[in-house]
């Protein structure tokens, strides 16, 4: 049964569909409130930093105090309750029903799909932590814990395991389900018209839109800040620096953000294409090289004791909080457990989108189990392989941990392995292309979000909140100095925190969505049917 709303839904997406993309096309109209409050607010923060770089590092450590002692459980809650939903949509009857329409083939083949979603929500993050996360967590285990291999390992995959795939694929599928089964335009706040109606499109639809806009943007400089930290280290790893200051920084902000912004805006999507793929083996070789040469056994070894490890901490990783009676545990969270699920929550807008684009035709329940089994593994691997060169090397008395920053211990395995140089360039290499590739991507999704849900937003838009992105990460470099980590940290938490009840709430409204899909309201019927007793069936005198 198909209401009105969902026939009038359906009906007008089936008049703007696209053929070639399964997107609504809509007029390229600028959404002057959106875009104006969230550039506003954005450019507020770049001019407070310049002006008063002190004064915002203390408020925003402020901020980051209060969220974290007030609000951490949210997110502690949230992460958990968004794996949970996401394996009951996919266990439950809901899990048959179409991304498209009914019968609708997926687009993309399966080996096509997997490939492209190693891409998405991975790149400069397992490059920049596939080292030092692992390795941080054997020397300096978290509070309360006993410590060892399997407790790092087991710590790192519950960041980088179920509970961040699980965030995109409630925002992938609800996003995918509202454009290709209801016909709905490409914004967050058409995500909640089953739950606020037409609301959905005024001012409460607008707050929504503007929050994913700022949760993008922060979580995109967050990670353009990152890679330009790792590629300042292998400056100094090769010899070409002596030391990677602020101005070296800053100008490799300024040429990614120039590369991913010409890449946006040129249309060259093969280009891009062509440069994810090579990016892909480049990684495999890289990976493939670490394994061979590095402590093989090892790493094999490390591969059941981390699946076991996790699968037997997680439900106390999960509920681990800053009530804890060990007074470092508040502390711990904030730079490890409540960064990374802000850290999701703010790439969920971009990574979200991506995912709903290459899956239509898939159904709910292959949906979940690709988007969270699939970048699970290659997250358990690539760990197992980093992670374990480097507590290896730790092991051998090399004192890794003692040698750097965290985004130089990468170099620093790699210079115990022969070919340094080499796989110090090629490292540099992928995390320039893997933000290159991604951050475009987040750029169109802003200005997606700026102009009514087109895809296709003009350039000018496109450029703005490029160049806005490259111009925040490059502020808290400047501001942060050497502690311009934590700087990129606080700001993505605290752009993230009113993001988590957006998702919160669009996982109620998906529920109310899917409950009114045809298949579900057919299979009600004959449910119904099927209990209902037949007309003139009564227990009577038997017959002779």
């Amino acid at each position: 049964m198909v209401t009105k709303s969902d026939r009038s839904e359906q009906d007008s997406g089936a008049n703007e569909e696209r053929p070639e993309t399964g997107f609504t096309r809509v007029g390229v109209r600028t959404d002057y409130v959106v875009f104006s409050v969230a550039a506003a607010a954005v450019l507020a923060i770049v001019v407070w930093g310049l002006v008063a770089p002190d004064n915002l590092d203390s408020v925003t450590g402020s901020v980051l105090g209060w969220l974290v002692t007030n609000i951490g459980w949210l997110f502690v809650l949230a992460a958990s309750a968004f794996v949970l939903f996401s394996i009951y949509l996919a266990v439950s009857r809901f899990g048959d029903i179409p991304l498209g329409k009914d019968g609708e083939k997926p687009e993309f083949r399966t080996v096509s799909w997997i490939a492209m979603m190693f891409s998405a929500g991975m790149g400069i993050g397992l490059m920049f932590f596939g080292v030092a996360e692992p390795l941080a967590h054997y020397v300096t285990p978290p509070p309360g814990t006993d410590g060892g291999v399997g407790t790092a390992m087991a710590t790192t995959m519950f960041h980088w395991g179920l509970h961040p795939w699980a965030m995109y694929a409630v925002v992938g599928l609800a996003i995918a389900y509202g454009s290709y089964r209801r016909g709905r335009k490409q914004l967050f706040s058409s995500a909640f018209i089953p739950l606020l109606g037409r609301k959905a499109e005024g001012p409460i639809g607008k707050v929504i839109d503007i929050l994913a806009i700022f949760a993008t943007l922060f979580g995109t400089a967050a990670s353009l800040g990152l890679g330009a930290l790792q590629i300042g280290s292998g400056f100094e790893v090769v010899g070409w620096m002596e030391e990677a200051g602020v101005f070296l920084l800053v100008a490799i902000v300024a040429v990614l953000t120039l590369a991913f912004v010409a890449s946006a805006v040129s249309g060259v999507a093969k280009g891009i294409q062509w440069l994810s793929n090579i990016n892909m083996v480049l990684a495999l070789i890289l990976a493939l090289f670490v394994f061979v040469l590095g402590p093989t056994v090892l790493i094999l070894n490390l591969l059941p004791t981390t699946i076991g490890a996790y699968v037997s901490d997680l439900a106390q990783m999960s509920a681990r909080t800053g009530a804890s009676s060990n007074p470092e545990t508040g502390a711990w969270l904030s730079s490890w457990t409540i960064f990374y699920w802000a850290w999701w929550v703010s790439w969920t807008p971009f990574v979200g989108m991506f995912l709903a684009r290459i899956s239509r035709g898939r159904t709910i329940r292959q949906f979940i189990v690709g988007v969270i089994a699939v970048p699970t593994t290659v997250s358990l691997l690539w760990f197992a392989i980093f992670g374990g060169a480097g507590i290896g090397e730790e092991r051998d008395g090399i004192g890794l941990s003692g040698r750097g920053s965290e985004e130089a211990q990468l170099f620093g395995m790699l210079d115990n392995l022969p070919l340094a140089g080499v796989t110090t360039v090629l490292v540099m290499l992928l995390v320039a292309v893997f933000f290159v590739s991604g951050a475009d991507a987040a750029s169109m999704v802003m200005g997606t979000l700026s102009q009514r849900g087109t895809l296709e937003p003009s350039r000018w838009v496109v450029v703005f909140w490029g160049m806005l992105t490259g111009g925040v990460a490059a502020l808290l470099l400047w501001t942060g100095g050497s502690e311009a980590l934590d700087g990129l940290q606080t700001m993505t938490i605290i752009a993230a925190a009113p993001f988590v009840l957006v998702m919160i709430g669009l996982c109620f409204s998906l529920y109310k969505d899917l409950s009114h899909d045809p298949i579900i309201i057919a299979a009600k019927e004959q449910k119904r049917a099927l209990l209902r007793p037949r007309r003139g069936r009564r227990v009577g005198k038997p017959t002779e």
